[in-house]
């Protein structure tokens, strides 16, 4: 199956990172949460450029 491009960072909080589900801690912590997973994510999609 073939991913949409927009699907990859997606994919990769899910199964990289393990995030399934949001527990509800308050509307600021999770949203730094997702997006500090988020910007992992974008690091590990470049991570063979940024080691060139």
């Amino acid at each position: 199956m073939v991913r949409a491009k927009v699907e990859h960072p997606f994919r990769i909080v899910k199964r990289q990172f393990g995030h399934m589900k949001t527990c509800y801690r308050g509307l600021a912590k999770n949203r730094a949460q997702l997006f500090t997973l988020f910007a992992l994510g974008n690091l590990f999609l470049v991570r063979r450029r940024l080691m060139a």
